[in-house]
């Protein structure tokens, strides 16, 4: 069993957030085969795992994920903190690439 069958499909399409694009996920990219994402706090590994597999149509050898914790902010007199947020690096297999311009 393929781990996109062991989750609803509809639950998967809302766990991927958004690709971070910067200097660093770039250079990951071009060095590991890794792709940088934003996801879902409560996405666990096995579960990003079969949401890039579904969305992106690619194999995926592994996953990494960090916990960012948000920025001290001062919003006018009143000092507040940016929302903590879930970065999942994604290793694809050999040979798989994701096209983010191409993709729809």
């Amino acid at each position: 069993m393929t781990a996109a069958k062991r989750y609803p499909a509809a639950h998967l399409m809302n766990l991927v957030l958004a690709p971070v694009i910067s200097e660093k996920s770039t250079r990951v990219a071009d060095k590991n085969r890794q792709y940088v994402f934003r996801v879902h706090d409560d996405a666990t590994k096995p579960e990003i795992k079969a949401a890039v597999e579904l969305l992106f149509k690619t194999k995926v050898d592994s996953v990494t994920v960090s916990n960012v914790k948000g920025k001290a902010r001062r919003f006018a007199r009143f000092a507040g903190r940016r929302r903590n947020w879930k970065k999942a690096y994604v290793r694809l297999a050999a040979g798989h690439e994701i096209n983010f311009a191409a993709t729809e």
